[in-house]
């Protein structure tokens, strides 16, 4: 799964139509309620803010708006095109100023889907990840080379009592190999211990 690191806005013209896409990275429905009610305040005398969002690490939680266009036609396209390129934690609005021609369903799936579609190769993403948290217990000998062995991965606390204890963040699958060299540099005299596992975009 994967996010968008940034608010996206792209616009296009079909048919006179004119079809304003947002696309945003947010966390919960209290984030997508916020910021809807802002598109359409900024939006208010659009024809239609047509909607669809999906939140959560297994993209659990989905919900699409039509926002009175013909059923199916706008919200479904649009969470369509979410869920096919893998996203989650995302809201899409396509506004839509109704330019005289109508374009009948074929073309406003087309339209909302496209619309969509183009925000997302303006975007960058961010993966889901498992990440572990570790405390390494080391000698004080042994600071120099696990620090420069380590030096590519996110060091966020340290502690020098009795021995030294060095906290770092790194992906959850760089674990078993780092362990291992760690073991190696300080001859196996190294504690290695996780002390927190989480998901997190990166």
């Amino acid at each position: 799964m994967k996010t968008i690191k940034e608010h996206i806005q792209v616009t296009q013209t079909i048919n006179r139509s004119e079809f304003i896409t947002n696309l945003y990275p947010v966390s919960s429905i209290d984030e997508v309620s916020l910021i809807l009610s802002e598109v359409r305040k900024k939006y208010y005398d659009a024809t239609h803010n047509c909607y669809a969002y999906i939140l959560g690490e297994d993209a659990s939680i989905k919900k699409s708006s039509d926002d009175g266009e013909p059923s199916g036609t706008s919200g479904m396209p649009i969470l369509n095109t979410l869920e096919k390129n893998d996203l989650t934690n995302v809201l899409c609005i396509v506004t839509r100023y109704f330019g005289g021609i109508k374009l009948g369903a074929g073309g406003l799936i087309r339209a909302y889907s496209s619309s969509a579609s183009l925000s997302l190769t303006s975007a960058s993403f961010l993966s889901l990840t498992k990440t572990v948290k570790i405390e390494l217990t080391i000698s004080y000998q042994q600071v120099t080379p696990v620090m420069n062995y380590m030096n590519n991965y996110k060091l966020y606390d340290k502690k020098f009592l009795e021995d030294v204890y060095l906290y770092y963040e790194l992906k959850e699958d760089d674990f078993s190999l780092i362990s291992k060299d760690i073991k190696e540099i300080t001859k196996n005299k190294a504690k290695i211990e996780i002390i927190e596992k989480l998901t997190k975009f990166i």
